[in-house]
């Protein structure tokens, strides 16, 4: 042996099983960064090649100054600080248990003359040598995973996304996955390092060096049986591995949470309505010129999928709180009112059931300024009308607000018995998969001189949209899964530290569904705590970015508890505990006590 760092590969090898857990942290760490960086930048390369082609030349400045562009490289910068901060949370506790188990070997080291700043070197260089296969193996597999999306976003989604790079190698996701796996490692491996460093040369001839100070924790057994007590004793008697093991737990929440934010802002860039027309008629001055007999003879045509449309009228003298008042009426058919139910349009407390038909309630567009509450009473000549919902926003105005106005919205019967008019000022067509343009061009032969047709079909965004949330869905995918291996190994290193201490109380009459509920408490207070700080911290993460990402920019926004992401993150953890329990419950029933015991 030339020197004490040859025991590295040898060490590495001998304890391949137990660092594979820790290898797939950092593996699963640069894999994300890679995908993320990646796809920021192909996104951005792809949006520089659209204005190349819109403008002729392009700065790299006017690209960096691009709302896209700033979007992506902002959002990618903010999951790059949380996974580097979960990634160095998960190993460190991985370190932390890895150098707890070989206390006697460092202080055999120092009794043949290591040093201190030796130990700190070795542990290092140990965890570096993690890398040489995890960060290739995460950037491969980063760079494949954004291929694949590339390759989904151009062949199933299309659009916009039509020139994406299929094939594109982004020096920028590769270098941002190996910074990755090289900082993690090393930030993870510097208090881990000085715990070693510590270890006196006595260890290396005690007898005790593992299990005295965990069997002399004192519990107190007024609430829970003495088992749990003491797996609640194990959890909390080490500050600092509970501090890393509660953290990263905490952080995979934290980053859970981040994610499914952004699923509610794409849902705001691009509003997905289940009433979104094709194709809109509309009468050129704005009137109810539209007979309502062309909607028949449009729903049998070639292409037509569904025909539904609305009557308007402004500026409607009416009595609201016992003072006079201008409204806007609209009349919506029986799919219009739908979809508000299908889309969450409504507000808590509306009842849709009582606006269909010829009914005396009407649905009401609500924003912060509204003074219209559910129950409001609405006076137009003789006819008392109720308010009997409240919409979230204005769905006529690109803002979402009312802008003080006070607009009303009722069935198609009702607005006929209010007004008198039966025309339509709007109508709206869905077609289907296969409409062609020589269906469209039939339909616009058929109309008045009085109308015009508005071809929308090539505005569509519900691909780009399921494309995105598809995206968002797999990453968080793979931070469950990080966090359920997490939550695993954590664990089963914990309890495999402790593996002495157990086979003594085993010796001295621990039963083995005993030792089992010791464990399973112990892992549970690691849930329950990361659980606990996470849901904290989570939720204001949540609340920060949706009020920069969301409420920032669309004023009629409010943000809202993230009840299922909680829901599931929380579930998540605790069905990883019990797996995580499972495993050393399981070695426990084989246990040997004798050479448990026996082991140095």
């Amino acid at each position: 042996m030339k020197s004490y760092l040859s025991l590295i590969p040898i060490s590495a090898k001998i304890r391949r099983q137990q660092n594979r857990m820790t290898r797939l942290c950092i593996l699963f760490a640069v894999f994300l960064v890679t995908a993320v960086f990646s796809m920021a930048d192909m996104g951005i390369h792809m949006e520089w090649e659209r204005l190349l082609e819109k403008h002729g030349s392009l700065t790299l400045q006017e690209l960096l100054d691009h709302a896209m562009a700033q979007t992506l490289l902002l959002t990618s910068a903010v999951l790059f600080v949380l996974i580097l901060a979960a990634g160095v949370l998960m190993i460190s506790s991985s370190i932390n248990s890895i150098v707890a188990q070989r206390t006697k070997f460092f202080g055999m080291m120092r009794c043949l003359g290591m040093s201190r700043q030796q130990i700190i070197r070795f542990v290092r260089l140990e965890a570096l040598s993690w890398c040489k296969t995890a960060v290739p193996a995460g950037v491969a597999l980063g760079t494949a995973a954004a291929w694949g999306l590339c390759a989904v976003l151009r062949f199933a989604v299309g659009e916009e996304f039509s020139d994406i790079p299929l094939f594109g190698v982004s020096c920028i996701g590769i270098c941002s996955g190996i910074i990755m796996g090289l900082v993690t490692v090393l930030l993870a491996a510097g208090a881990p390092a000085r715990r070693a460093a510590r270890v006196s040369p006595i260890a290396a001839v005690s007898e005790t060096l593992e299990g005295t100070g965990h069997l002399q924790i004192k519990v107190r057994t007024g609430l829970f049986k003495v088992e749990t007590a003491l797996g609640i004793g194990h959890a909390v008697s080490a500050a600092k591995n509970m501090i890393l093991m509660a953290g990263s737990f905490a952080l995979s929440i934290i980053l859970f949470l981040s994610f499914s934010a952004l699923i509610d802002f794409v849902g705001y860039i691009m509003p997905q309505s289940a009433s979104a027309s094709d194709i809109n008629i509309s009468s050129d001055d704005g009137s109810n010129g539209i007979d309502s007999s062309l909607l028949d003879t449009i729903a049998g045509m070639d292409g037509v999928k569904r025909v539904y449309g609305r009557r308007s009228s402004l500026g409607i003298s009416a009595e609201l709180h016992s003072a006079p008042v201008e409204i806007d009426l609209v009349s919506y058919d029986d799919f219009d009112l739908d979809c508000l139910k299908t889309d969450h349009m409504l507000k808590a407390g509306s009842s849709l059931s009582r606006i269909y038909g010829d009914s005396h309630c009407v649905l009401a567009v609500w924003d912060k300024d509204s003074p219209l509450k559910i129950g409001d009473k609405i006076r137009i000549g003789e006819e008392e009308l109720e308010v009997a919902g409240l919409l979230k926003y204005n769905p006529f105005s690109s803002d979402g607000l009312t802008g003080g106005e006070i607009i009303l919205i009722a069935s198609g019967s009702t607005f006929v018995r209010l007004t008198g008019i039966r025309n339509y000022s709007l109508v709206m067509i869905q077609t289907l998969g296969d409409v062609t343009d020589e269906d469209v061009g039939a339909i616009r032969d058929i109309l008045d001189g009085g109308c015009r047709l508005t071809d929308l079909r090539d505005q569509r965004t519900s691909g780009t949209y399921f494309a995105f949330v598809f995206c968002i869905y797999a990453f968080l995918a793979i931070i469950a899964l990080v966090a359920v291996l997490n939550v695993v190994n954590s664990i089963a290193m914990s309890v495999s530290s402790r593996m002495r201490s157990y086979g003594v109380m085993r010796a001295i009459g621990m039963k083995s569904c005993q030792a089992t509920k010791m464990i399973a408490a112990e892992a549970f207070t690691y849930v329950f705590s990361g659980g606990a700080a996470g849901c904290a911290a989570g939720l204001a993460v949540h609340k920060l970015l949706y009020s920069v990402l969301i409420t920032d920019h669309f004023s009629y926004a409010a943000w809202h508890l993230p009840a299922v992401p909680l829901l599931i993150s929380l579930l998540g953890l605790c069905m990883a505990a019990v797996a995580a329990v499972y495993i050393p419950a399981k070695q426990m029933g084989k246990m040997n006590i004798t050479e448990v015991i026996r082991q140095p």
